[in-house]
């Protein structure tokens, strides 16, 4: 007799860059005892290159082909907080993936609050233009809908700590993760 397969036990954090999905990732995945992946810093280390140098050397179209496999890879596994990289949604098929294998989390920040976070990173490619905040804003736009279309849950992380965060994000699990609201 077979067992009925399981639901996922993942939460995924999607949005924009510098919204907060790494920094809140590892404290949500230390908090709830699950592990934390960073897809961006895995590609990195798959490739034995910088986000920066795989775009400089391969453009966005090579990265973003590198993403997609690393995240279908990465979603037949369980157990973990899944922090993706802010272009993960532009993916139909990763899209479908995302919602199928998890929790799915958009943690949105706004322009202004991105652009201040990020200010002096130079290892964020899309940011690497004379306009910064105008790329974010086109950026918003083009994404926003995506990030909503695959997520549960939608947190706006501007002005909040990690934990204030990661509070509301517990509190809105559903129980069938097996993560207590005491986590």
């Amino acid at each position: 007799m077979t067992e009925p397969a399981r639901e996922p036990t993942n939460i995924i954090l999607v949005g924009p860059m510098a919204a907060g999905k790494s920094r809140i990732g590892r404290e949500l995945a230390e908090r709830c005892g699950l592990r934390l992946v960073d897809a961006d810093a895995e590609i990195e280390r798959e490739a034995g290159a910088s986000i920066a140098l795989i775009f400089e050397r391969e453009g966005e179209a090579g990265f973003r082909k590198r993403e997609r496999a690393m995240l279908a890879g990465l979603l037949t596994q369980d157990g973990m907080v899944l922090a993706t990289g802010g272009g993960a949604v532009l993916d139909a098929g990763t899209r479908a993936l995302l919602s199928d294998r998890g929790f799915v989390v958009h943690l949105h920040a706004s322009p202004a609050t991105q652009l201040a976070r990020a200010a002096g990173d130079t290892g964020r490619p899309l940011l690497q233009h004379p306009d910064p905040a105008t790329v974010l804003q086109t950026l918003a736009i083009q994404r926003d809908p995506l990030y909503a279309a695959v997520s549960a849950m939608r947190i706006d992380t501007d002005g909040l700590a990690p934990s204030q965060v990661c509070s509301r994000i517990v509190a809105g699990l559903p129980t069938c993760l097996g993560i207590g609201a005491d986590a």
